[in-house]
C-alpha cells in the first residue's frame, strides 16, 4: 500500500459525486460530512498480495456540503477504486468511521467482486464490547472481502426510441431477468438468464406474440446476499438487496461481458433496453430506493454506513442510536434529509437518460416520502420525480405502503403516479377462490360490492385529486399475483403456504392468500375427479378478470403457462427451478397460453375494456340515448338495487362498458361466482350481444350459441365476454 498526494485544491470546484472520465484523467467525489479524512484507493490486481490488490492512497479534498473530491491524471475507464473514511467511532451518537474498511463508492456506475462474508466485513468487532455495552470498532481490513467499485466510461450511446405506450394501452409484464430466459427455446445457452438473453430475437418474439406492451424487471441494480442466507448456502434472488444504486448486477451479464469488466456489462444492458425498444416494447426497472444491503444497526460494513450513517440513515432517536426500520430489512434510507433524495433522483435520471429506461416501481414508496410527521404525498423526493423534464415522458409506479407508522396508502400518490393496487388483488382473491371455498362448505362470501368497485377502475381510491378524477382508473396497477406471493396456479392448489425450503420453518411470507386449493392440497395429479379441470377454470377466471377489468393490468410472468412454485409464496432466495421458467408451454399450459394471448388481443381491440378516463354511470354526451357508460345487471336483466347490492349471497353480476365514440362496440362481463349453474337473461333493453369468450372453454377458439334474449345457462365458476353487435 502507498500514500499519494492526489491533485486537488480548495479553491477547486467541486465535481459531482461519483467517478468521472475527463481530459487527462478522473475526477472522484463522494458525500461523508462527518469524517476527518476520505482517502481515495486505487486497487491494482496483486496476486502476490494477501487481499488480492495492490493499493494506492490518495487523501482527498474537503469541498462544500461535506462533499470529498480529488483528481488523479492518467486514470481512466476499468481502474478499480474505493473509499476509507477517517473519523469519530461513536456508536452512542451513530457515527461509525472506520479507515479499515474498504468503501464502496454509492454512485459507481460499476462494481467488480463478491462479498466474503466474515469478521472482516463488520465496522465493530463481532463478539466484543466494551465496559458501556458498545460495540467496538474492528482492525480487520476489509479489502479482499467486499466488492470495489469500477470505473466506467461507456462510449457506447444508443439512439433514443421510447415506444411511449399510453398508459390506458399499458400492459405490464413483471419478470426476472434470469428467470424469464433460463429455459426458453431459440435463446442460446450462453445467453439464458442474461441481460442479452432478454432482448434475443426469441425472447422479443414470445414477449410480441404475448400482447404486453412494457416489461417490468425485479430490480437489476448491484446487490449482495443477506448474511444469514450467505450462511445458508442461498442468495437474495430477487435482488431487493442493493449495494449499488448506480451499477448494474454483474452476475445477470454473460459470460463474456462480465470478463471485460463492468464497462461491457453496462454496454449490455444498454444493448437490451435498446433491443426491446426497437422491438416496441418498454422496460421498467424494480427500484429500491428506501434502504440498502447494510441491513441493521449490527449488519454490513460496506458504503454508505462507513461514509455517513447518520446523514445516509434514519435513526430511532434514542441512545445508544439506532437504525430505525420502516422497511422490514433492518435499515431505512433517510428521505427527511437532503442527501439520499439526491441520490435516489440521480440514480432514476441517469438510469433514464444514459440507459433509456422508460419507467420505474419505487419499492416500498411510502418510506421514500415519509417526513418528519409521517408520509406526505408533496414530499420533496415524490414532487421532483413528477416535475423533472428528464421524468417528464417517464412511467413512475408506487407500491404504495412499508411497514412503519400509517404504512397503508393506496391511492394516496398524486398524478401521474400509477400504484400497485393491493385492495384489486385481494377483492379477485376473494371473489373467485376465498368466497368459493366458504360456498363449498355451506358458507355465504362477501358479495359484489368490492368486486364491482375493482373491476371498474377503482375510483375510491384513485378518483380523489384536485381537480376530482383525475388520475384516471390507468392509476390503478392491477395485478392478481407479483414476485411475492402465491404464482397465479399455486393459488388454485394451496390453502397453505410451503416455504420450508427457504429455511425459516415456514414461518415467512404471508399468511393471506386468499387461496383454494379445491379440495386437494398440492400439485395436480389425475383429472379423475375433475379437480384439475376446474382449477384450470378458477385460473382462467383470475386472469381473465385481470385482463378485462379496467385498469392498468400486470401479469406475473410465467401466470401464463400456469408455472408453479410447489406452494412456495416467498420465494426471494430460489435460485433453481422455483422460479427459473419454461414458458415453452405444451397440452393444457398451452390451452392457458392462448388464452392469455387471446384475451389481450381482445383487450387491445375493444377500447371499452381499457377505459382511460372513470366512469360516472351516466350517458356520455356525444351519445346521450345509447345507454350508461357503465351499467350493472342481475342475473335475471335487471339493474342492480341498492338492497342487492348489500346482499351478500348475490354471486352473479352482469357489467355493460361503453366509450365516448359511438364506432367502439359495447362490451358485457358476466360473472358467475356460484358452485351452480345460473341461467341468465340478457341484460334489459339490449340485444346484438354476440359471446366471444368464456372461461368454461379450455381453448379461447371454442364457441357456444349467441347470447339469446331468452337467457343462457352460466357454468359455474365461470365468466363470460360478449361484444355488441357482429364482432
Amino acid at each position: 500500500m502507498t500514500t499519494t498526494a492526489a491533485r486537488t485544491a480548495h479553491d477547486e470546484p467541486t465535481p459531482p459525486l461519483g467517478a468521472h472520465v475527463v481530459a487527462g484523467g478522473t475526477t472522484f467525489a463522494v458525500f461523508a460530512s462527518h469524517a476527518d479524512l476520505v482517502e481515495l484507493c486505487l486497487l491494482d490486481r496483486d496476486p502476490a498480495a494477501a487481499s488480492g490488490w495492490a493499493e494506492r492512497r490518495f487523501p482527498m479534498t474537503r469541498g462544500t456540503r461535506g462533499v470529498w473530491h480529488a483528481y488523479v491524471p492518467d486514470v481512466g475507464d476499468g481502474q478499480r477504486y474505493g473509499f476509507r473514511a477517517h473519523g469519530r467511532w461513536d456508536p452512542r451518537a451513530g457515527l461509525r468511521h472506520n479507515p479499515a474498511k474498504l468503501l464502496v463508492d454509492p454512485y459507481a456506475r460499476g462494481l467488480e467482486g463478491e462479498l466474503d462474508l466474515g469478521p472482516a466485513v463488520y465496522g465493530h468487532v463481532l463478539d466484543a464490547r466494551d465496559a458501556d455495552g458498545l460495540q467496538l470498532a474492528s482492525d480487520l481490513d476489509s479489502l479482499g472481502h467486499v466488492p470495489v467499485s469500477v470505473v466506467v466510461d461507456s462510449g457506447y450511446r444508443p439512439t433514443p426510441s421510447r415506444p411511449r405506450v399510453p398508459w390506458s394501452r399499458a400492459v405490464v409484464y413483471e419478470a426476472h431477468v434470469q428467470g424469464l430466459t433460463a429455459h426458453l427455446a431459440g435463446v442460446p445457452s450462453e445467453l439464458r438468464g442474461t441481460y442479452a438473453g432478454v432482448a434475443h430475437p426469441a425472447t422479443i418474439a414470445y414477449l410480441r406474440s404475448l400482447g404486453v406492451t412494457t416489461i417490468e424487471l425485479l430490480p437489476i441494480h448491484a446487490k449482495v446476499s443477506e448474511p444469514h442466507l450467505l450462511e445458508q448456502g442461498r442468495v437474495n434472488y430477487w435482488g431487493y438487496s442493493t449495494l449499488g444504486f448506480f451499477a448494474p448486477e454483474p452476475s445477470y451479464a454473460t459470460a463474456a461481458a462480465r470478463a471485460q469488466g463492468p464497462t461491457a456489462v453496462l454496454d449490455e444492458v444498454k444493448g437490451m433496453v435498446a433491443l426491446l425498444h426497437e422491438a416496441g416494447l418498454e422496460v421498467m426497472l424494480d427500484v429500491v430506493h428506501n434502504h440498502t444491503a447494510e441491513g441493521g444497526t449490527d449488519g454490513l460494513h460496506l458504503s454508505w454506513r462507513g461514509l455517513d450513517a447518520t446523514v445516509h440513515y434514519m435513526h430511532d432517536g434514542g441512545t445508544p442510536a439506532r437504525f430505525a426500520d420502516t422497511t422490514g430489512t433492518g435499515n431505512t434510507l433517510d428521505h427527511r434529509r437532503t442527501r439520499p433524495v439526491q441520490a435516489a433522483l440521480d440514480s432514476v435520471r441517469y438510469w433514464a437518460d444514459e440507459i433509456g429506461i422508460d419507467g420505474f416501481r419505487f419499492d416500498l414508496a411510502v418510506t421514500l416520502g415519509r417526513h418528519h410527521d409521517g408520509f406526505t404525498n408533496v414530499h420533496p423526493f415524490l414532487v421532483a420525480l413528477t416535475t423533472d423534464p428528464s421524468l417528464a415522458d417517464v412511467k413512475l409506479v408506487a407500491e404504495p405502503w412499508d411497514v412503519g407508522p400509517g404504512g397503508w396508502q393506496t391511492g394516496s400518490f398524486k398524478a401521474p403516479f400509477g400504484e400497485w393496487n393491493d385492495r384489486y388483488r385481494s377483492a379477485v382473491r376473494q371473489f373467485w377462490l376465498a368466497d368459493a371455498r366458504e360456498l363449498s362448505h355451506g358458507r355465504t362470501g362477501h358479495g359484489l360490492r368490492d368486486l364491482a368497485t375493482r373491476l371498474s377502475g377503482s375510483a375510491d381510491l384513485f378518483g380523489h385529486s384536485d381537480p376530482p378524477l383525475e388520475r384516471g382508473p390507468v392509476a390503478s396497477i392491477n395485478y392478481v399475483t407479483a414476485h411475492d406471493g402465491f404464482t397465479m396456479a399455486d393459488l388454485t392448489r394451496y390453502d397453505h403456504k410451503h416455504n420450508e425450503a427457504n429455511g425459516e420453518d415456514n414461518r415467512d411470507g404471508t399468511d393471506d392468500n386468499r387461496s383454494w386449493n379445491h379440495g386437494i392440497e398440492g400439485p395436480d395429479v389425475d383429472d379423475a375427479d375433475g379437480i384439475a379441470a376446474l382449477r384450470r377454470r378458477s385460473h382462467r377466471n383470475l386472469l381473465g378478470t385481470l385482463l378485462l377489468s379496467a385498469g392498468t393490468p400486470m401479469i406475473t410472468a410465467g401466470d401464463e403457462v400456469g408455472h408453479s412454485q410447489q406452494g412456495n409464496n416467498n420465494a426471494y432466495c430460489q435460485d433453481n427451478e422455483l422460479t427459473q421458467l419454461r414458458l415453452d408451454a405444451v397440452g393444457v399450459e398451452a390451452d392457458l397460453l392462448a388464452t392469455t394471448r387471446y384475451l389481450l388481443a381482445r383487450r387491445a381491440e375493444l377500447a371499452a375494456l381499457r377505459p382511460a378516463r372513470f366512469f360516472l354511470g351516466r350517458p356520455y354526451e356525444s351519445r346521450p340515448h345509447d345507454g350508461l357508460d357503465l351499467a350493472w345487471y342481475t342475473e335475471g336483466g335487471t339493474q342492480m338495487t341498492p338492497a342487492e347490492w348489500y346482499d351478500p349471497s348475490r354471486r352473479v353480476l352482469q357489467m355493460v362498458r361503453r366509450t365516448a365514440d359511438a364506432a367502439d362496440p359495447a362490451v358485457l362481463l358476466v360473472l358467475n361466482g356460484s358452485l351452480d349453474v345460473v341461467d341468465a337473461a340478457l341484460p334489459e333493453g339490449h340485444v346484438g350481444w354476440e359471446l366471444v369468450w368464456d372461461s368454461s372453454w379450455e381453448q379461447p377458439d371454442q364457441r357456444l350459441e349467441p347470447f339469446e334474449d331468452q337467457g343462457t345457462e352460466l357454468e359455474p365458476l365461470s365468466m363470460r365476454l360478449y361484444v355488441e353487435g357482429a364482432h
